[in-house]
């Protein structure tokens, strides 16, 4: 995908990955749409992307997150990528991560994710792009994290099937499987004290992963670094 005059959707572009490529491919020359759930972070960023249009998303709200597909395609005038930005951490072990908390990390970092990507797959035509952003926890699956890394291998399975159904049809389906970024996702968990992690990649390190991803149409996006 040629990012220039491209038209994409970012859900999560208040978090702070989700923000720094918005801005980053605004800079690039990208029409841009972003959605998110903090109504402040969510001026800050529209503003920094030229007053781009701007949608509030609850995870919670599966139809609400289905329905920033159509809003964008009426916003930009059609769609060329999607980059589910949406995520939330946990840490702890199994028996001390109560069902509520496993419930919300799952609707955060699996149901919401699907619900936006499951209504762009009619929206965004072949050479487009959807992507979301996942982890290498997918594929290490550590101690302490065994509800945050399930509801991201979620997501990584369903991205994963939907890639084998549209391999000859439709938007190319990516899996960006980001290391650990300095970004202070860790330290925002939603339960548990994140463990002692080797200093990561920048955001902007991070950025660029996913700029590449894109733009070669998500050639080894499914692996770590």
């Amino acid at each position: 995908m040629d990012v220039k005059d491209a038209r994409v959707l970012v859900p999560g572009a208040t978090g702070v990955i989700g923000a720094a490529l918005a801005e980053r491919l605004y800079g690039l020359g990208a029409r841009i749409a972003v959605a998110g759930r903090d109504p402040d972070s969510l001026s800050r960023v529209a503003a920094a992307c030229g007053d781009a249009p701007a949608r509030r998303l609850d995870a919670y709200d599966l139809d609400g997150c289905a329905r920033s597909i159509p809003w964008a395609v009426g916003e930009l005038g059609g769609l060329d990528a999607v980059v589910v930005c949406v995520g939330v951490a946990g840490f702890g072990p199994a028996e001390e991560v109560g069902d509520t908390v496993a419930e919300h990390l799952l609707t955060v970092n699996a149901l919401a994710p699907v619900a936006v990507l499951r209504a762009a797959l009619a929206a965004v035509p072949a050479g487009g792009v959807l992507a979301a952003v996942t982890g290498v926890v997918v594929d290490a699956a550590p101690a302490g994290m065994a509800d945050y890394a399930a509801s991201k291998a979620a997501l990584a399975t369903w991205l994963t099937s939907v890639r084998r159904e549209r391999r000859r049809t439709g938007p190319a389906v990516v899996d960006i499987r980001l290391s650990h970024v300095e970004s202070g996702f860790a330290e925002r968990a939603v339960c548990g004290t994140p463990p002692t992690l080797p200093r990561g990649r920048t955001v902007d390190e991070a950025v660029d992963r996913i700029l590449d991803a894109l733009t070669s149409g998500g050639a080894g996006a499914g692996h770590g670094p």
